[in-house]
């Protein structure tokens, strides 16, 4: 009986969806780019990393009738390529490394650059999401301005620290050595004032602590070097503290620049939520009420999120949700949604991504500060996911309810529905009635409402 010999069929070629594709494979002093074989006599070339030498490569893509450039996101060499690359007008993909794994082999940047153009030319890049270019330019300032803040806080320790050390507890007279009254004492501290009784002149009227007792924390040990690091730390506070403010006049200059999202007259925006809450770090222009007519929305309005916040948020993901066309995958971005691992139709795991993504970040402070909120829907659902799962899937699932609620205020403008934790309480109930209604419906029964039998006399 002769054999049946195996059909063999040749898989087709991938094609080629990007014509005009180029690789660059960036480094800190030089770059390595490929084009396509038919565009150069030379497709592989060197550039360094000095900006003439950027402009020259610009040059060169355009002669070569290059359209779309593929690069790696590392560090932040991209930056600049980015930024000139773009300028003159060519499309700049911005690929996550986990994407550009490399074949088993010797590995060099000249093969890194081909091995990224030719990914690219058959479309196997995804781009990552960027911001408009003012929108960066905001980002920009806010990254620089919570830069100041880390670095701001550290000489607050100082203070603390050199205080400490002379045994002068400030820290039991008044809540924050930061605050008016805590600056004052420091400042005279330090122009040389050693008499506790002149020191606690400086106490607010309102305190509840005596003269006597304030006198009594403010009575140290003052040794020379120890008051030596305490000026040093407090001119340094200082200084960051007038960087922050500069940072926040350029901040309000940038968000006066943009265009308001309609013509329309705004309501004002309400304070009912907002009129408590208070943060040292704060911007010291009106924020939220910028950000409300650059939006059209108050977002500012959602439990939880202060005006830091938002501009945080907005800044990040480029002031509108138009790059995301569902609100799965604007909280899929954020890591906000849980990932699947999926073997034969079944989940073996399910977790959320651990990433450094900014945005998610904010959604997750503003969860946290939920657990205090006694008069919100919001807070109820905080605290019940708590009690359910634990603190840590409870910060990511009201991150995640917090997300949904600015992408849907974003994209439709409509106002916060602020509903009160009776509410929420009165919805739930409802939802375990139609629960237990459908239960009992499996088995054939009803249910019915019964009043509660009456004590006995």
């Amino acid at each position: 009986m002769a054999k049946r010999r195996a059909q063999v069929t040749s898989e087709p070629a991938l094609p080629v969806l990007q014509l005009n594709a180029a690789g660059l494979d960036i480094g800190s002093a030089e770059i390595w780019v490929c084009v396509p074989a038919d565009r150069d006599a030379a497709p592989v070339r060197r550039f360094a990393m000095y900006t003439p030498d950027l402009h020259q490569l610009a040059d060169w893509l355009v002669a070569c009738r290059i359209t779309s450039v593929a690069l790696e996101a590392t560090g932040v060499y991209w930056l600049p390529v980015f930024e000139i690359l773009e300028a003159r007008g060519l499309q700049v993909y911005l690929v996550n490394p986990h994407q550009l794994q490399h074949v088993p082999g010797r590995k060099s940047d000249i093969q890194d650059c081909q091995w990224i153009q030719r990914l690219h030319s058959y479309g196997l890049l995804n781009n990552s999401f960027q911001p408009e270019a003012e929108m960066r330019a905001l980002r920009s300032y806010l990254r620089q301005r919570s830069t100041l803040l880390e670095h701001r806080a550290a000489h607050i320790q100082h203070m603390q620290k050199a205080l400490l050390q002379m045994n002068v507890q400030l820290t039991q007279a008044v809540d924050d050595i930061t605050g008016q009254t805590g600056l004052t004492i420091i400042r005279a501290i330090v122009a040389g004032e050693r008499d506790p009784q002149q020191l606690a002149t400086h106490r607010q009227r309102n305190w509840a602590q005596s003269v006597a007792d304030i006198a009594k924390a403010l009575t140290g040990n003052y040794r020379a070097e120890h008051v030596f690091a305490l000026k040093q730390a407090l001119a340094l506070y200082a200084t960051y503290t007038q960087q922050v403010q500069e940072c926040d006049r350029e901040i309000e200059r940038q968000l006066q620049a943009l265009t308001p999202q309609t013509d329309d007259e705004l309501p004002p925006p309400s304070q009912r939520d907002k009129q408590n809450s208070h943060s040292k770090n704060a911007p010291s222009y009106d924020a939220r009420g910028l950000l409300y007519k650059a939006t059209g929305v108050d977002l500012c309005a959602i439990k939880g999120l202060g005006a830091t916040t938002v501009q945080q948020i907005l800044f990040e993901i480029g002031g509108s949700v138009a790059a995301f066309p569902t609100v799965k995958q604007f909280c899929s971005w954020l890591t906000l949604a849980p990932r699947h691992e999926i073997s034969g139709g079944k989940i073996l795991r399910k977790h959320v991504r651990k990433t450094g993504n900014r945005a998610g970040q904010a959604f997750r402070m503003a969860a946290q500060t939920l657990a205090r909120s006694q008069d919100s829907a919001l807070g109820v659902y905080y605290r019940r996911r708590r009690a359910r799962q634990g603190p840590e899937h409870a910060i990511v699932a009201t991150a995640h309810k917090l997300a949904r609620i600015f992408y849907h205020m974003l994209k439709h403008r409509v106002p916060f529905d602020a509903r009160s934790a009776e509410a929420e309480d009165q919805r739930m109930r409802e939802r375990k009635l139609k629960y237990l209604e459908r239960e009992a419906a499996k088995y054939g029964m009803t249910m019915t409402a019964s009043t509660p039998a009456p004590s006995p006399a």
